[in-house]
This record gives C-alpha cells, structure tokens and sequence, in this order.
C-alpha cells in the first residue's frame, strides 16, 4: 500500500475532510473548472469532468455548486485565471513529494511551497526530479465484507492491482478504465468510498519513524495550502509512525 494511500486511509478515520469541508469544495470547484476549460462543459464528451463531478458527488457538493463550477469554466461567469503545475520535491528521510497545483499567482504560490518545505524539514526541487516516480493510476477504495470474494470480481472487470487492507479493497487500473470499474462495483450494490485518477509511486521508500512522523505533517501542511490540490509521496509509514499520526488532533 502506497505511503499516500495509508496517509488519505488515516485522514479518512480522523475526519479531517468534514473539517476542511470548504476548502475541500473550493478544490473541487477548481477540478471542475480546469476540466471544462480542458474539454468542454458536456460531461459526456469529457472524462475528466465527468470524474470531477462524480467526486463532487461523492463528498456531498452540493449540485448548485457543481453548476456554477461548470459554468465558470465554460466561461459564462467571471472567474480567475487558474493555471495548474505541478511542484516536486524531498520530504525528511529522501522521500519524493509531489504536488498537484492550481494557481493565480504563480510566484506567491512558488514562495509558500517552498517555505512549508524548509520549515518542515524537506526541500522543493527541479521540475521532474521527482515525477518520473510516479504514475497516473484509477484508484478505487471499496469498503468489502468479503474483499477477497470481491477481489477475484474486479479482477474480471479489469482490476490491474488490488490490495485488501484491514477489510477494505484498494483497485489499480489504468485511468480510462476508471469509470467502467466504477460502474461494474455499482452493479454490485457497492459505492466506492473513493475513485479517482492519483499519481501512484512505482515503488516506495520505508522511513523510521522519526522522518515517517515529521513527512505526514509536512505533507498535512502543504495540503492546507489553498493553492494545492493534492499531495502524494513514495513513502512507507512503519506502523507505529501511523499509530501515532492517526492519534493526532
């Protein structure tokens, strides 16, 4: 299990989403925005907005929200101009860090990574020193009684990888087979706790327990930037790195 899958797994027990909810709407907005700006305000012609809207869906935006989102990326309504990057860098330990950014202001948002890095004992990097370690991956987290019965089905819906963690499934397939394994749990009365395109790690660093600790802060702190959409890493958490984390606030 990747350390970014561990990480958002805890983050989901702590509740922290419910606490965040505006800034979580404000990001998803900006999904949506960017993904009508990308390939249209029709989501049937749009794979990525069509995501975007589900995963709306799924953390219970409201549908006004969602609309005025569409339009604002289709241009109906006024709206800032939105650029995405995406930053790289090095956690405490060598772990890979990268970020996914949408911004207004490409120097302020530069300045705050970099300072949420050095305070945190990490480092932002070059552009690509880290992203060649990751890939981009369909991520489905389904909540299973019986996950080892429900392994062998999504793998004859086209699962790539799958992982039972603590009775719950973990489903890796490519990105464009996402929505039809999405659809194939729904089949089963089964409605993912999460699905979405990630940047999966190809293989992934163990830190002790001291870097494990001061790397899940640090990626806490760049999350509540309001310019960063997402985090992910490379890191592996040991057990009682996460213990500690998930007693946390």
């Amino acid at each position: 299990m990747s350390g970014h899958s561990k990480w958002a797994q805890i983050k989901r027990q702590k509740g922290v989403a419910d606490s965040r909810r505006g800034q979580l709407f404000t990001r998803l907005s900006r999904e949506i925005v960017a993904a009508v700006r990308q390939g249209g305000a029709n989501p049937e012609a749009n794979f990525r907005l069509r995501l975007a809207v589900q995963k709306a869906r799924d953390n219970n935006m409201p549908l006004e929200g969602i609309e005025r989102a569409i339009k604002r990326g289709a241009g109906e309504t006024e709206v800032a101009s939105l650029a995405e990057a995406i930053y790289e860098g090095y956690g405490p330990g060598g772990a890979a860090i990268l970020l996914e950014v949408m911004t207004d202001n490409r120097n302020r948002t530069t300045s705050e990574i970099r300072n949420v890095f050095s305070r945190g004992g990490g480092s932002l990097g070059e552009s690509g020193c880290v992203s060649w370690l990751f890939e981009a991956k369909g991520v489905i987290t389904v909540e299973a009684v019986d996950a080892e019965e429900l392994a062998l089905y999504v793998i004859d819906a086209g699962a790539e990888d799958i992982k039972v963690i603590d009775g719950s499934l973990e489903i890796h397939t490519k990105p464009e087979d996402l929505e039809g394994l999405r659809r194939a749990l729904e089949e089963r009365k089964l409605a993912p706790v999460s699905a979405e395109v990630l940047m999966v790690p190809k293989s992934v660093l163990m830190l002790d327990e001291k870097a494990a600790l001061q790397t899940l802060r640090l990626m806490d702190k760049l999350e509540e930037l309001d310019d960063v959409q997402r985090v992910f890493t490379n890191a592996d958490f040991p057990d009682e790195a996460l213990e500690k984390y998930r007693s946390q606030g």
